[in-house]
């Protein structure tokens, strides 16, 4: 899948991201332990502050016509972006579509950036670390913080590193 696109998300894939949204907190479900809703829906939290908040900056993942996941990132006001939530489905991993959206999407928004994954998830422990290695070379750091809110659940690790612009 080397034909891997990235674009700002607009209202009108609102819907896609949704329907690809639940394929990822289903996945995510493994690691927290959570069920879904009474409708069968997910907490949207995240979801509804990608596209309502101008801090916040929702990206499409595709494959030529396809939707292939999404990358959602905050923290566009301040000095420091986060990636929040980033997902591939599952008929696109394993092929690089993961590693070139992310660098992708860091590109559009060079300078400092934090990534969070539950050490749970071996294979984000493996892509977030391989991410920042290729990114940024030996200049990254990595550690673990409590979840805010969320004592009872074991803390989540956070990988710091800077993206360069585009040259």
């Amino acid at each position: 899948m080397s034909d891997v696109g990235v674009c700002l998300a607009k209202p009108t894939d609102r819907p896609v991201i949704e329907r690809l949204w639940l394929m990822f907190r289903h996945d995510m479900s493994e690691f927290h332990g959570v069920l879904p809703n009474s409708n069968g829906t997910f907490r949207r939290d995240r979801l509804h502050l990608a596209f309502g908040d101008a801090d916040w900056a929702p990206y499409l993942l595709t494959s030529g016509e396809r939707p292939v996941g999404f990358a959602f990132v905050r923290g566009l006001a301040g000095t420091t972006r986060v990636l929040n939530s980033f997902f591939v489905v599952r008929g696109a991993r394993r092929r690089g579509t993961g590693l070139r959206a992310v660098r992708e999407v860091l590109a559009r928004h060079p300078g400092p950036w934090e990534v969070a994954f539950q050490d749970r998830n071996v294979t984000a422990v493996r892509f977030w670390r391989r991410v920042a290695a290729e990114v940024a070379g030996d200049d990254w750091t990595e550690e673990r913080r409590a979840v805010p809110g969320h004592p009872e659940l074991p803390p989540d690790s956070w990988i710091s590193f800077d993206s360069p612009a585009r040259t």
